[in-house]
């Protein structure tokens, strides 16, 4: 990986792109650091699939969220695990 300080990827985005898409991902450094990296939609869009799923986009995603639906416990197989209804 090229790494480019971001005043030249600025000056020079047409070369700095093709250089992404040529030799693969580029870094942008700012003040010496490491803080950006430039890469090819191709392989941005494999990065994305190889992510785990975002507990939230998860949630609200619509659709099952188990295979089988929830699963529960059988209640008709306990044994009396269940503490008396209060008398009021």
């Amino acid at each position: 990986m090229n790494s480019w300080p971001v005043q030249d990827a600025k000056a020079r985005f047409s070369e700095f792109l093709n250089a992404s898409l040529t030799q693969g991902p580029q870094v942008v450094t700012y003040h010496g650091k490491e803080s950006a990296v430039l890469l090819p939609i191709a392989q941005w869009e494999r990065l994305k699939k190889l992510a785990p799923v975002d507990i939230k986009d998860w949630l609200l995603n619509q659709g099952p969220k188990f295979e089988d639906g929830l699963p529960l416990p059988d209640r008709a197989k306990s044994k009396g695990r269940r503490r008396p209804a209060p008398q009021f």
